[in-house]
Formats: structure tokens, sequence, C-alpha cells
């Protein structure tokens, strides 16, 4: 991992994680789950690496935007059967409940590090998607898929709860709470075109060109007002448990604070010059 000197905290211009690809093209970064040979399945050491570079890039200047994806056609096949859930028996067997929600906390930190980074999300799903990888394009703030794809929450298919690192919370927001139920209570997949419908895909993609549309999303989102999309971000998160009075107050105050950026008026001064505006994200 590559820290910077002055701040002691991730260079991501230089980042080189251990446990998947990291690309930057301009203020888009690009993760890439990188074990192609079994689907991209997650391990101990890259979600906690996932849940730490996320919570890096809250002081990140330099990334705008996050593209996630997977190698060899696939997404994610969730968490690995020999390196996780081997283990995770093991800790069973030994009646080792402080190590079992040790990691159940730990998945779900990523989730809420995903959640809380200011950075606009964009999941690119191919093939496989499943288990905690269904979590990840879940968790992400737009989805674009291929018809060939896969999404299952198949938590019960291995004897456990489909309430899972959040998934009983934001999945239904997502899709409604009636599919959501569905697919937790059956561990069913759901195809592309499925989750275009259901509203879990916003766009669905051919398989050659689903990263690329999905990072020229990101790039679009990059050259807007970047500041503003970090509040409209954190007030969709924050205002899931607001009553409506609530949640247009607290509008009402980041709209006020938006107003002092400089985007703003650059915007405005655009308009008058007919011209196209220049966001600087400040």
């Amino acid at each position: 991992m590559a820290l910077s000197h002055d701040r002691n905290r991730i260079d991501f211009a230089s980042y080189r994680p251990k446990h998947f690809l990291w690309s930057l093209d301009g203020k888009v970064a690009t993760i890439t789950l990188n074990r192609p040979e079994r689907k991209n399945p997650l391990t101990f050491e890259s979600y906690a690496e996932l849940r730490d570079t996320f919570r890096e890039l809250v002081y990140s200047e330099l990334v705008k935007v996050v593209v996630i994806t997977g190698a060899g056609g696939n997404f994610c096949s969730g968490g690995d059967v020999h390196e996780i859930i081997g283990p995770l028996v093991r800790m069973q067997e030994a009646g080792d409940m402080r190590g079992l929600l040790d990691f159940t906390r730990m998945t779900g930190d990523l989730v809420k590090a995903m959640r809380a980074c200011p950075q606009v999300i964009v999941a690119a799903v191919d093939g496989i998607c499943a288990g905690a990888g269904a979590i990840l394009a879940m968790a992400s703030d737009l989805r674009y898929g291929t018809a060939q794809s896969k999404v299952a929450f198949l938590f019960v298919r291995v004897g456990l709860a489909g309430a899972d690192m959040g998934a009983c919370n934001i999945l239904p927001r997502i899709i409604g709470a009636g599919r959501a139920a569905e697919l937790l209570y059956t561990g069913r997949s759901m195809d592309g075109s499925e989750a275009e419908r259901w509203g879990f895909y916003n766009k669905i993609c051919a398989p050659d060109a689903v990263l690329k549309e999905a990072q020229a999303l990101a790039q679009s989102i990059a050259a807007g007002p970047t500041f503003a999309h970090a509040m409209t971000k954190k007030c969709i998160h924050q205002e899931w448990d607001m009553s409506i009075d609530a949640a247009i107050e607290a509008e009402a105050e980041v709209q006020a604070i938006c107003m002092q950026t400089k985007d703003f008026a650059r915007a405005y001064r655009a308009f008058v010059a007919k011209q196209k505006p220049v966001f600087e994200g400040n």
C-alpha cells in the first residue's frame, strides 16, 4: 500500500493494493476483483482491503467516482468457499462466537464504508454476481449489467439468513419489499433482463461493452459538480430514516451549502454566456 508522506494517507495516484487491481483515469478509479479462475471470490484479506480503501477515499481529492468490476467475465462469486466458509465453520465448531461476529461486522463495515465515501460508485456487472458479490453491487450507487449476468443473494443456500451486510435494508429500497423478500428467501438468481426490469440495473449493456459504458458514465459524473454529487449521495443515504419534514430541512441546509460553491457560480456564468459549464468540484 503506497502512502503519502505528508498525511500518512493512501496515495491513490500510485496505489497498488494486494488483493484487487486499481487503475486511475483522470478522476475515475476502477477497482477490478481479479481472481478470474475462481470467478473473483472474496477472502478475509480482500474484504478488509476493500473496506480500508473505501474508508480512505473520504480523504481523497483526486478520485471523484469509482467503478467496481470483476475480471474474466464474472463480477464476484461471493465469499471464497475454502478461504472463508471453511474457517467460519471451524469457528462455529469451536464455539467461537466472537470470531464469527468479528467477521460479520467486518463485512458490514465494507458496506458502511461504501455508503459513507463521498464518491459515486458504479458497478459494472457481468456473469456471476452472487452472495457478497451481489452485496457489492447492491451497495453501489449505480449498476450497469449484462443480459447474461446472474445476480443471487444466496445466503439461504448455505443455511444463513438473507439478512447479510444490510441486504434487508438496502435491497427493498432498490427493487421493492416483495421482490427483495423473494430473492432473500429463495436464494434464486435474477438474470439481467429481470434485474433491469426490477430496477436493480440502471442499464443493460453488451458483455464486451459493460465496463466501458460504466466508465463512460463515471467520467460524465466526474465532470459534473462533484461536491454537490457527494452531498446528494449523503442525503440519499441519511434520509432513509428521516421524516419528510426532517428531510426537507436537511436538503434546504445542503442546498444552501452547495450555493456557496464556486461551481454554482460557474454554472450561472456559463448559462449567461450560453456556454457549457466546466465544473471543478469546489
